[in-house]
């Protein structure tokens, strides 16, 4: 696959890194740093899946997913994240992520990548709206 024809799976993601401001961006770095891979990792998992055979990114997706939700939760605050509905949605998304890889299953790939990206994305905004709109 040629990087401008590989899929991509975390569009909203990668958005909500790139749109940070101030502080807020140079602390998303990281958040953006591990989106990459992980979009990487889906791609090649998305394609050996298609295939039906197994590859390095296959393997590699559960950890690159993990280190994408550390940095998330560094970024969101680890107890604001601890108590965060985000931290859920999450987790349980990651979940399905990991049994459609494990079963094979490129069409729930897929639609779990939909709900594991959003809810990144959706923490990662959260942090942009509370740092620009500080509460009185």
């Amino acid at each position: 696959m040629h990087p401008q024809q590989e899929p991509v799976f975390l569009p909203l993601t990668v958005g909500a890194a790139q749109t940070a401001t101030g502080a807020a961006r140079r602390d998303s770095g990281e958040i953006g740093r591990c989106a990459d891979a992980a979009n990487s990792a889906a791609a090649g998992c998305w394609a050996a899946l298609l295939g039906g055979c197994d590859s390095v990114e296959r393997r590699a997706l559960p950890g690159t997913l993990h280190a994408l939700s550390t940095a998330t939760s560094g970024y969101v605050g680890p107890g604001a994240w601890a108590l965060s509905a985000h931290r859920r949605r999450v987790a349980e998304a990651q979940l399905r992520i990991d049994d459609a890889v494990r079963d094979g299953d490129g069409a729930e790939f897929a639609e779990a990548f939909v709900g594991y990206d959003q809810a990144i994305a959706t923490a990662v905004v959260s942090v942009h709206s509370n740092v620009e709109s500080p509460r009185p």
